[in-house]
């Protein structure tokens, strides 16, 4: 039976989860928190390298900062998104404010800025705000 490696939004331990269980509310292996909440993680360094690097799902990351309008615009629908259509796809932010030395590394010029990666490359990249039919719309095209 093939199994994923999950990133749990709690405590960021990597549980395997068979496929046949991913829709079936995971729980993590080590803390017992849902793997699964339809929630966006909310990241700083250490977490946001877990997060990219050992999940066997694409991840979505939106790049942004409290100042910016857009970004604050945009976040509902960024969760609405992650309602939609976790399990498949973990949705996870990170505040270029708090974290500019990973902006740099990703080269993030502007914000809102999302990025899909899968297996730790990226596949994808959005600047600017959009509504969350787009956001989904634009996942799903791109994974």
């Amino acid at each position: 039976m093939e199994s994923l490696h999950i990133v749990c939004p709690q405590c960021f331990k990597t549980s395997r989860v068979p496929t046949d269980k991913m829709e079936h509310e995971p729980k993590c292996g080590h803390c017992h928190a849902p793997l699964f909440t339809g929630a966006v993680v909310e990241v700083g360094y250490d977490g946001f390298k877990k997060q990219v690097f050992r999940n066997h799902i694409p991840v979505v990351i939106d790049f942004w900062a409290s100042w910016c309008g857009p970004c604050k615009m945009m976040a509902p629908a960024f969760g609405q998104a992650a309602k939609t259509l976790e399990p498949q796809v973990r949705f996870v932010k990170l505040s270029t404010e708090s974290e500019p030395i990973l902006a740099k590394q990703w080269n993030i010029r502007s914000i809102p800025t999302m990025v899909i990666v899968r297996d730790g490359k990226e596949i994808a990249r959005q600047s600017g705000a959009l509504a969350a039919d787009d956001i989904i719309s634009w996942i799903r095209a791109s994974i």
